[in-house]
């Protein structure tokens, strides 16, 4: 068991993997991460799905099953990722019960194909649900301003939701403002709430990545690069707090809701120069989530660092850093809107190499297309 990674979880930080492969589910490594590195979740998204199904002999056998019914594209895919999810679910199964459904959880994304399609998303997230069959499940659903009311309803129908893709603060309080209407909807439909969980992705090196492209144009002092990212998830966590308090939110706990919980994504540090766990250590406080590749999450068990609660002790700090970027010369909200551009397109084009993968194994195997 890594002291590290066993510290950081006692620190509130729920430790979940970036990854799954059908080879992690059945040689036992997953159950091993949960059992030796404090690993209580799991994530995944279509650039996931590509890597595992590219270069994962154990999909062929059934990917001949299904080419020789005439299974098309997308219905492979459903069916090897939701066969994949299911048995991760499966694995995490005793962390959930243990943890009362805060943990062992495992995503799974609806097609970003869908992002700017809210009757398409709900159909979706419905067909996974369904799918899938694990009450341990959580749906993927893009913070798109076409995904904020899919997201509403699919939690009234008391199905537990991952929303991804958040990069802004404007943003993310319309994710917390969905996530309540849902709750609010799914008691009026009788829903036990207690059993309704959501985690708000919260991207945080993909922040510094664009912003520090633009300090290097606008010749920025150095003092202001590769914090920007730290520094908007640590007003995130500022604005979970407000959000999260008042009569309002006080009425949905009466009645069994949970906290949506901050999760920590894009924890792989980007930048060589930059210490390569600096977006675990600095975001560390109770109730998040941080979910890491396997790399970060080995780095952190070798030499990270648990200094206590550096979050809600710094958001003065955190306002003073975006005012000085802003002063540089940095445009907050042309920043966030790009990045939320180019994470809807990066989805899309990893859905689209995983589509040509099972495309093209479907034809080696004499199957459709």
């Amino acid at each position: 068991m890594s002291e590290r990674l066993t510290a950081l979880s006692e620190a509130g930080v729920s430790i979940w993997l970036d990854d799954l492969s059908r080879e992690r589910i059945e040689t036992g490594n997953l159950a091993d991460l949960v059992n030796s590195s404090s690993v209580v979740g799991v994530t995944t998204n279509p650039s996931i799905f590509a890597a595992a199904l590219k270069d994962g002999e154990r999909y062929d056998a059934e990917v001949r099953d299904l080419a020789n019914s005439g299974a098309d594209v997308e219905t492979t895919v459903f069916q090897l990722t939701t066969g994949d999810v299911r048995a991760a679910c499966d694995v995490l199964k005793p962390v959930f019960d243990l943890t009362h459904g805060v943990d062992g959880r495992v995503s799974i994304e609806v097609s970003p194909t869908l992002a700017n399609d809210t009757d398409g998303t709900f159909a979706s997230a419905k067909d996974l649900w369904k799918a899938v069959d694990r009450e341990n499940l959580l749906i993927k659903i893009p913070a798109t301003t076409e995904g904020a009311p899919a997201i509403t309803s699919v939690l009234a129908e008391g199905i537990s939701v991952n929303v991804t893709l958040i990069f802004g603060l404007d943003r993310y309080q319309g994710v917390m403002e969905a996530y309540v209407a849902g709750l609010e909807q799914a008691r009026d439909n009788g829903q036990d709430l207690s059993k309704i969980h959501s985690v708000a992705s919260f991207f945080v090196s993909r922040v510094d990545t664009e912003t520090d492209k633009r300090l290097e144009e606008l010749g920025a002092d150095q003092e202001l690069f590769g914090r920007a990212g730290v520094a908007n998830a640590r007003l995130a966590y500022q604005a979970f707090e407000k959000f999260f308090s008042g009569p309002r939110w006080q009425a949905l706990a009466d009645a069994g809701a949970n906290k949506q919980r901050p999760l920590w994504a894009s924890t792989g540090v980007k930048n060589p120069d930059y210490r390569d766990t600096m977006y675990v250590t600095d975001l560390v406080v109770a109730e998040t989530v941080n979910t890491m590749p396997e790399k970060t999450m080995q780095a952190f068990a070798d030499h990270g660092e648990v200094l206590g609660d550096q979050v809600t002790t710094q958001y003065e700090d955190a306002s003073t850093t975006m005012a000085s970027l802003a002063a540089a010369g940095i445009d907050y909200d042309d920043v966030i809107s790009v990045l939320e551009t180019e994470g809807v397109d990066k989805f899309v084009t990893s859905w689209n190499e995983l589509l040509d993968t099972v495309r093209a194994q479907l034809e080696g195997a004499g199957g459709q297309s």
